[in-house]
């Protein structure tokens, strides 16, 4: 039986977030969680209509399209937000850029909202992989082997060198072209230079090229947790990531909560290394080779299958955040292990995949399915996101199709008037004919445009 959560319902929370990301399970999650025990939860959306804003948890929503605010104005309409709240609010960024612009203005949000105090430069360099690999090597945190191309001959020389596969990532994935996938794996060099061509700018390296641990001799962990030294408050989570989509380069569609007490000593030993505080969601990779745990990611917030882990008290990240930034305690208890997360679209999408790959069975994939649950999307006492968030993706996919068409119909429409301007300006063609006897000796042919 869980032990009743001491949350203080008359603190407020404000889920924020700076990327445009519609589709987006991780709010969802934290309104749910904090609103089912009574505390009042705002968020940031895109638009009314944005899944999270449907859910019967939420107290209200502010309609934000943080695209075309620069950091004075996103500033501005934060402070705003928190004046007309009234009162302490705990500020809980959702994405990378989030957790950087609260780090950076500090100063100034720290008079209307309650958030973990970090240096002003420490989540943007923890989200960029680059920054990353280098700090992970100066404190002894192993991670992959990684090179970071500048040039195009950087490349070729890689190549030269270079065991395929390769996974390639963008040191910052905000930085990508519209489209572009922030992990690949390339198979062949020839792969690698199309990666590069497509995803790179030559005024501003972006790429990783990291080292590729094969599936059979892996294993993908998870660690969610939130640490205070201020208050000496650690709570941490251990997982496995069972599905990713993309299919074994993606976020986790499938997940099981696992306790690794390896894990968690040497996350602390990183987290405390760097005087972090705050919730973090950071990716291992169990490289069976050599029995080591390499970083492969550090997100400075929130991740959005927090919801996985839970302790015996029912604490997860964002309810222990909460109640420390409120002076309640947190008691370190056990954590509910063989807890799943699913991510429903995504995850029926990855396991065709899986299945394709031979790695997944029909069978297999129910057995999955079973057990502890946490569902990303649908709720019976919550339904209105999970349509929404249906209805959204059914209309983006039609509007998708409907663009390949119309894309397919003008390149064809160009493609005749090409054909037909090639044909008018060609030269006409030359015909055989008899010679009229008058010219010459009958029979002879003669050369003359075809009129």
């Amino acid at each position: 039986m869980p032990i009743p959560l001491d949350l203080d319902a008359t603190v407020p929370v404000l889920v924020f977030k700076n990327s445009r990301n519609v589709i987006q399970h991780g709010p969802l999650g934290i309104i749910r969680s904090l609103g089912r025990l009574g505390v009042p939860v705002y968020a940031a959306v895109e638009d009314r209509f944005a899944p999270a804003a449907m859910s019967r948890h939420l107290t209200g929503a502010f309609v934000m399209d943080t695209r075309h605010l620069n950091s004075e104005r996103l500033l501005t309409d934060l402070a705003a937000i928190g004046k007309r709240l009234g009162r302490p609010t705990v500020l809980v960024p959702t994405d990378d850029s989030a957790a950087a612009f609260v780090a950076e203005h500090s100063d100034a949000l720290a008079k209307l909202f309650l958030f973990p105090r970090l240096p002003r430069d420490l989540p943007r360099r923890l989200a960029n992989k680059r920054d990353m690999y280098f700090l992970c090597r100066s404190i002894g945190v192993p991670c992959p082997e990684s090179a970071f191309p500048g040039s195009v001959d950087d490349v070729h020389a890689f190549i030269e060198r270079a065991s395929f596969p390769v996974v390639v990532k963008a040191a910052e994935t905000q930085r990508l072209p519209k489209g572009t996938p922030s992990v690949s794996i390339a198979q062949t060099p020839e792969e690698l230079l199309a990666i590069y061509w497509q995803a790179q700018s030559p005024e501003s390296p972006n790429l990783i090229f990291q080292e590729y641990i094969p599936e059979s001799l892996a294993e993908d962990w998870i660690f969610h947790g939130y640490c205070n030294p201020r208050t000496d408050c650690f709570v941490a989570f251990t997982g496995k990531k069972l599905r990713s989509h993309p299919a074994f380069a993606g976020v986790t569609t499938l997940g099981v909560s696992v306790l690794n007490e390896l894990l968690r000593r040497q996350t602390e030993m990183l987290l405390r290394a760097i005087a972090y505080s705050g919730i973090m969601d950071i990716d291992y990779r169990l490289d069976k080779r050599d029995g080591r745990y390499k970083l492969l990611d550090f997100n400075p917030r929130i991740g959005a299958n927090f919801r996985m882990f839970e302790d015996r008290a029912g604490v997860d990240v964002v309810r222990a955040l909460h109640l420390d930034l409120t002076g309640r305690s947190v008691r370190p208890l056990p954590v509910v292990e063989g807890r799943t997360f699913i991510v429903e679209p995504y995850d029926l999408f990855t396991s065709l995949s899986y299945m394709r790959r031979g790695g997944l069975t029909v069978s297999g994939w129910w057995r999955s399915l079973k057990g502890k649950r946490e569902i990303a999307w649908f709720s019976r006492n919550d339904p209105v996101p999970f349509l929404t968030m249906c209805a959204r993706l059914l209309i983006r996919a039609v509007a998708r199709s409907v663009q390949r068409s119309w894309a397919q119909i003008v390149a064809s429409r160009s493609s005749s008037s090409d054909k037909r301007r090639l044909r008018a300006m060609a030269p006409k063609p030359l015909t055989v004919t008899q010679t009229p006897p008058m010219l010459g000796i009958a029979g002879d042919p003669v050369l003359s445009e075809k009129e």
